[in-house]
């Protein structure tokens, strides 16, 4: 296998698939029923193993395509706020206590946010006021450093030392293998058609359970399509890319430039923040106008993950704008002032949005808890997520 081919890109081998499709006929009532094997899904897997229950997770497909493994890995823990950063915080936990576990590699090397105007300075100094213990201000040259390039027009810079990265592609598979080794049960291939209290009913068999977990991200309209209405659900579609990193840089944290800290609540609640939106709509209203957030993540082979685009519909199109994909090479040609990057890959990414908040926790009727991550930071809250939804909506009812 070439070294730049993902794990993600090829079938689970044989055994693979047998260990995980393993299931005995006698077996099928569980404690948890969880739908959905993407980042969601199996973490409340993870937590609801460890407490000692028995679970089963369906995945009508093969194995997690979603936006589990169509994303930055970043595991952005700092810039959120509110319930978000509760979560995040759990979270983090929980990935360095999985990655230990399970043996995937979880990188600690935090978030390099590259401040090139004064107003983006002006956000991250008085996000740093607020989180003195959480970042670290860079002058210009400690930034560079830290980034591994020249950046044309470079202030100062921050790090982040708490947040986290995994490669998603590998992470996310490799999460599902270790607790099919720690007693979870899977059934991939299997769609669920009928989700009620109690029961579920798929392509391929009838379940039963004390209780169910609906994780299916974006597509919890399909199931409840009244829930989805009410809480605004919509699925977000993005443009991201994999570049080769220009003039082989390496780069150990997840960096992030001045559009990121209008996307991530920590930075965009400060009082500065307004005044880099305005400066945005004057000096670069593209970067609004697709709700860009030009950031980027290096893979273990070198190559860099870049986005992203951001679009909004309850239906997406299904076309794509090579405009986009230019946008975007063309604000990374600024960042990293190289004449030329080379395109290896490119992908639509798909998550469910809503403006009611950053999360969708629900029990829209007895025996059943929906789990959605509204704002694209699965990766980072999931864990945290999943542990309040199993406190609240399953094991509450019974202890009730």
């Amino acid at each position: 296998m070439s070294p730049h081919h993902s794990p993600a890109d090829r079938h689970l081998d044989r055994a693979d698939a047998a260990h995980l499709d393993a299931i005995e006929d006698d077996s099928r009532h569980v404690d948890l029923l969880v739908v959905g094997a993407g980042i969601i899904g199996l973490a409340h897997a993870w937590h609801a193993a460890r407490r000692g229950m028995s679970v089963l997770v369906i995945e009508r497909d093969e194995r997690a395509v979603g936006a589990s493994i169509r994303n930055f890995g970043h595991i952005c823990t700092t810039a959120q706020a509110g319930l978000a950063r509760e979560y995040a915080l759990d979270a983090r936990e929980e990935w360095l206590r999985v990655g230990s576990e399970a043996g995937i590699p979880v990188r600690t090397d935090g978030t390099l946010v590259l401040a090139r105007t004064a107003a983006e300075l002006a956000v991250l100094e008085e996000f740093a006021a607020g989180r003195d213990d959480e970042v670290r201000m860079l002058t210009p040259g400690e930034a560079a450093s830290l980034a591994g390039f020249e950046t044309p027009g470079l202030l100062a810079g921050a790090h982040l030392p708490n947040d986290l990265r995994v490669d998603s592609p590998d992470a996310v598979p490799a999460l599902a293998r270790h607790l099919a080794d720690i007693g979870v049960q899977f059934r991939f291939g299997e769609n669920a058609l009928e989700v009620t209290g109690g029961f579920v009913r798929t392509t391929r068999a009838e379940y039963t359970a004390d209780s169910v977990v609906l994780a299916v991200g974006h597509d919890v309209d399909r199931h409840y399509p009244d829930l989805a209405e009410q809480t605004g659900v919509q699925r977000c579609r993005l443009r991201m890319l994999e570049i080769d990193a220009p003039d082989g840089i390496r780069t150990a944290p997840g960096v992030f430039t001045g559009t990121s800290l209008l996307r991530y609540d920590g930075f965009a609640s400060t009082e500065a923040a307004a005044r880099l939106r305005a400066e945005l709509t004057e000096s670069d209203p593209e970067l609004l106008e697709h709700t860009v957030n030009l950031m980027f993540t290096q893979r273990p082979d070198g190559r860099l993950v870049i986005g992203d685009t951001h679009h909004y519909a309850t239906t997406l199109t299904p076309f794509e704008d090579e405009e986009l994909d230019d946008l975007l090479l063309d604000r990374f040609h600024r960042l990293f002032g190289a004449e030329h990057l080379r395109v290896r890959r490119r992908w639509r990414g798909v998550y469910a949005a809503a403006q009611s908040g950053p999360f969708l926790m629900a029990n829209p009727e007895p025996g059943v808890a929906v789990a959605t991550v509204t704002s694209g930071i699965g990766m980072t809250t999931g864990f945290g997520l999943a542990s309040a939804v199993l406190d609240e909506f399953v094991l509450a009812p019974h202890r009730a």
